[in-house]
């Protein structure tokens, strides 16, 4: 009696990690040629849960972060913003957001930007500072989505 507990649990789990990497679905935007290998993607869903990966704001024609703040703070939350909806959310549907900033008199700046994308309740949110981030962007962010129920 006691095994066939342990096999019905068992079986149980099996379905459940099958039936939750078959609809696990990968966000992949375009990249430039020199991004095209990177061992990631943008966004990851499962089931109604979207993982954001980092996003810095990069201008698409140089491949760096542009010379302003604000423009770069932009650029971050314009490809958050890409990555939610291509998974078929909204920014109403972020719930959760974590900024990495190179310099924290830079906090004030980014929310100014961050505001725009949000209309109703915002995220809960950790703004952290952190020496360096990759190619000389002052900010990365990351974040998880759930679709609301309709």
């Amino acid at each position: 009696m006691k095994l066939r507990k342990i096999i019905v649990a068992l079986l149980f789990l099996v379905f459940c990690v099958a039936a939750g990497a078959a609809d696990r679905k990968y966000i992949v935007k375009p990249r430039s040629e020199d991004r095209k290998t990177l061992p990631f993607s943008e966004g990851v869903l499962l089931g109604n849960s979207l993982y954001i990966a980092g996003h810095v704001g990069l201008d698409s024609k140089t491949d760096m972060p542009p010379t302003s703040a604000e423009e770069e703070a932009r650029l971050v939350m314009d490809g958050i913003k890409q990555t939610v909806e291509s998974a078929g959310l909204s920014m109403d549907d972020v719930v959760s957001m974590q900024i990495f900033c190179t310099d924290l008199k830079l906090y004030n700046t980014f929310n100014v930007i961050y505001r725009t994308y949000f209309h109703r309740d915002y995220p809960a949110r950790a703004f952290l500072g952190t020496a360096n981030l990759l190619r000389g962007a002052r900010y990365e962010a990351m974040g998880i989505a759930v679709k609301r129920s309709q």
